[in-house]
């Protein structure tokens, strides 16, 4: 994650269009179903490292393999679906001034921080509990004033904090908050698109030369995503427009498979540039308009809106289930086919219904009272 999490509908910025992006709603959900699946290996974790992990007898490992596999790589995506969102919705707005400061930090402000909160809360809670029982923490270890400090901030990632502690996962939003700053400031100076290959060229090669920090992979995937944005825009006034849809069509479903096989073991040293290349063509692809019954559009946007609410959720939930083993006595049967079933589909219900009656009524609550604040007046929009 938002990371690229879509709100409940409100009125529209002015000139926004009211397109849902099915197409990347749907990729949302799939790569936040790829990050729970991933993580269902922290059922292994004795304090901070997997003990007995046999990948291949993971439950559904024949059918869930990518996710399994690779679902850790959905961060990146994700940072990519949400440089897209913002260039598409917020671009013009913002360069323009008709979406201020205040404005811009009140609808990032009430998108993320509420339910981060209450999970910081409850997992402070749950680790204290874990920690009574075993000596160490689950999986995060890092739980100490100052890191739920840095957590509450919600600036556990940007260097000054040691590693993940608390509910691990906010580390991706901690680190996306930072370019949110960097977008909103650099689109008052330039909207030139320019500005996205330059940052996109700086960030590939501080990855070719080994920088590892994730500020430099999140703002990489951030501007590459808000050019597909550009190229969406521009491309849907051109006489082309089906000859180019096709070509990245093409483009997409070629490359990846071609550049994998080509590499073979070697996957890993070129998977910054391979998801760099090919996760935007994939975006402009699936960002074309898409008519569908209103009841599937309506399921589509739901499962959109679970996806940060999953995110956060998911890990919370992994130390709720572990505690009820411990408490029972009982070891966690972590090949179990019907424990993936249990805490995925608990997860997904629970994110449904954290959005519907908690997200979504915070967001209009803090967004009604920010808008009466003495500092300015905050016209109802949506977020990304």
């Amino acid at each position: 994650m938002q990371h690229p999490l879509a709100p409940p509908a409100s009125k529209p910025i002015a000139g926004e269009e009211t397109n849902k992006l099915l197409g990347l709603e749907v990729l949302r959900f799939l790569t936040a179903f790829a990050i729970l699946v991933f993580h269902y290996r922290h059922f292994f974790f004795v304090a901070d490292k997997p003990i007995g992990l046999v990948t291949e007898r993971l439950p559904l490992y024949g059918l869930l393999r990518p996710f399994h596999d690779s679902g850790a790589f959905g961060v990146w995506v994700f940072w990519c679906i949400s440089g897209f969102i913002f260039f598409w919705k917020y671009r013009e707005p913002i360069a323009t001034r008709a979406v201020g400061g205040w404005q811009f930090f009140t609808l990032r402000f009430s998108r993320l921080y509420p339910l981060h909160l209450v999970t910081l809360l409850v997992v402070a809670l749950l680790q204290s509990v874990y920690f009574n029982l075993y000596g160490c923490f689950f999986v995060y270890q890092n739980n100490d004033v100052w890191h739920f400090l840095t957590q509450f901030l919600m600036v556990s990632d940007w260097g000054v904090a040691q590693s993940q502690s608390f509910d691990g996962p906010i580390w991706s939003v901690s680190v996306e908050v930072l370019v949110y700053l960097l977008f909103f400031v650099m689109l008052r100076l330039t909207r030139s698109a320019w500005l996205n290959v330059v940052i996109v060229a700086a960030c590939l090669d501080a990855g070719f030369r080994g920088v590892a920090w994730q500020v430099v992979y999140c703002l990489a995937f951030f501007y590459i995503g808000g050019l597909a944005a550009i190229v969406r825009r521009a491309v849907s006034e051109s006489r082309c427009r089906t000859m180019i849809e096709a070509g990245a069509w093409l483009a997409a479903a070629v490359i990846p498979p071609a550049v994998i096989h080509a590499v073979g073991d070697q996957l890993d040293h070129i998977s910054f540039p391979l998801f760099l290349g090919t996760t935007p063509l994939l975006l402009f692809c699936l960002s074309r308009k898409i008519t569908v019954p209103g009841w599937m559009q309506a399921t589509i946007v739901a499962a959109g809106n679970m996806t940060y609410s999953s995110y956060l959720l998911h890990f919370p939930i992994q130390l709720v289930i572990v505690l009820c083993f411990a408490l029972a006595k009982r070891p966690v049967p972590v090949y179990s086919g019907a424990l993936l079933s249990v805490y995925l589909l608990t997860t997904l219900l629970l994110s449904y219904f954290t959005f519907r009656f908690f997200e979504a009524p915070a967001q209009r609550f803090i967004r009604g009272a920010f808008r009466r604040s003495p500092r300015g007046a905050l016209r109802q929009a949506s977020s990304a």
